[in-house]
């Protein structure tokens, strides 16, 4: 029998959730998407210190700020990552423009254009934007210049029904943050089928399924490969490289959970969500609300590391 991560890639687009290119090429994903705390990683690696490189001397030779040399090292990894994968590549939007619409376009524009300069395709790229009412809105401006988007922290169905109506090419619900909230709040334990994270994106995936909804549901943020085996079906999966190794040393028969037609049958009621009904159903879900939140600042902190350690090298490279 084939293994289980070969089972999954039959009936769910694979995506790996890394910067290391030796992870991607070992486990043959369809896609691939970072974030700051992976580029992070990757930089600090020897394997790619060639990029770490371009993009030190790009910045000195420009007089780029920091922002933009990160900008520039967040590219070059996308597009030697869009070398490995047949599919898409994610970059995200600095953290710290959550909350600034014109922010979060104009960067994600910059993005586009410097992969468009190294002749990877719009097509091949998605933007991801934090799934705030502001982010929701910057999606909605790129996604009408054919700027796909992938909405990130995303932890409940209002954001994903409020991305959706924005046209989001593609959501991240984030199955093990949710459980680590529900995990810390009650003290309890939880199996694959009462996961809360689980359960949350079977309901988005129902919802999107019911309503002809064409954006796609990508689960992220798994703490287990028994999460993993409980989305099997969904429209992607993205997976670190430790769970993707879990599961192709993994045999026996993985049963598909997640079907479009059986699915739509368990959805919820229709809604259509202005600002004011968004942030009212996002401050009603307190587990929502702190994650969302938190996930910002932690993406920002590593964001700010990452420009600490890119000033640092350009400092070092002006004083040569």
């Amino acid at each position: 029998m084939s293994s289980k991560l070969d089972q999954l890639k039959s009936m769910t687009t694979i995506v790996a959730d890394t910067g290391d290119m030796a992870s991607i090429g070992a486990f043959k994903p369809t896609d691939c998407t970072t974030n700051p705390t992976l580029i992070l990683k990757a930089a600090q690696m020897d394997a790619y210190k060639h990029l770490v490189d371009e993009a030190i001397e790009w910045g000195r030779s420009h007089h780029a700020v920091t922002s933009q040399v990160t900008d520039r090292l967040a590219v070059n990894f996308g597009a030697e990552l869009a070398k490995i994968v047949p599919g898409r590549v994610s970059t995200e939007v600095d953290a710290d423009l959550s909350f600034d619409v014109e922010g979060m376009v104009s960067k994600g524009r910059a993005i586009i254009a410097d992969y468009e300069s190294r002749s990877v395709a719009r097509s091949r790229v998605l933007i991801k934007l934090a799934t705030t009412w502001e982010g929701i809105r910057a999606c909605e401006i790129l996604q009408r210049e054919g700027i796909d988007c992938n909405m990130t922290l995303l932890f409940g169905l209002p954001q994903a029904i409020a991305a959706a109506e924005a046209g989001a090419f593609l959501i991240s619900p984030f199955v093990g943050r949710i459980l680590d909230w529900h995990v810390k709040a009650s003290g309890k334990t939880f199996g694959p089928e009462e996961d809360p994270g689980v359960l949350s994106v079977r309901n988005i995936y129902a919802y999107y399924k019911a309503y002809g909804i064409e954006t796609v549901v990508m689960g992220a943020s798994f703490r287990s490969m028994g999460e993993i085996e409980a989305l099997a079906g969904c429209d992607r999966l993205t997976i670190a490289p430790a769970l993707l190794d879990e599961l192709a040393k993994s045999e026996g028969a993985l049963v598909r959970k997640l079907d479009p037609a059986q699915a739509a049958k368990l959805a919820p009621a229709k809604m259509s969500l202005d600002e004011k009904t968004f942030r009212f159903l996002l401050n009603e879900d307190a587990m929502a609300t702190e994650k969302l939140a938190e996930g910002i600042r932690l993406f920002t902190k590593d964001l700010r590391a990452l420009r600490e350690m890119v000033a640092g090298l350009l400092e070092n490279s002006a004083a040569r």
